[in-house]
């Protein structure tokens, strides 16, 4: 079930950004995604981002700004399951347009946008990580 985030969710979904964002930027010294953690706490009950639980247990989450997708991030245990593919249709619903930045080198999430019908449009340098980024989009047909 897809559901809107509510203030409770807030520290379940820290863990799952903090554990995905380590585990699939191992390119990043993780104490970079630590020393954001606070402020990505303090963004997310005001951003537009909604659940995917299962036996009310959070599997997922996807943040929205407009037609942006901030993100999409799955537990760990859970990847592969068709958990990303889930969310991100459910933006696809509601959005003509979606774009997004994505680490060159986080080849894992480029095939899965890719697979969805998104595509590179450009490329970009993370300030705060000195990464190469691709922009990419979405468009329906």
């Amino acid at each position: 079930m897809i559901r809107r985030f509510e203030k409770q969710d807030l520290d379940a979904v820290m863990s799952i950004w903090l554990c995905s964002n380590i585990d699939a930027h191992a390119f990043i010294n993780p104490d970079y995604w630590k020393k954001n953690f606070n402020l990505v706490k303090k963004m997310i009950p005001q951003a537009e981002v909604y659940l995917l639980e299962n036996n009310h247990e959070i599997k997922g989450f996807i943040g929205m700004i407009e037609n942006k997708i901030a993100g999409i991030f799955v537990n760990k245990s859970d990847r592969s399951k068709g958990i990303g593919t889930e969310l991100l249709n459910f933006a696809k619903k509601y959005h003509k347009k979606l774009y997004l930045s994505v680490y060159e080198k986080n080849e894992r999430a480029i095939c899965f946008y890719k697979k969805a019908g998104f595509k590179i449009e450009t490329t970009d340098i993370d300030e705060d990580t000195a990464q190469k980024e691709y922009i990419m989009l979405w468009e329906q047909e």
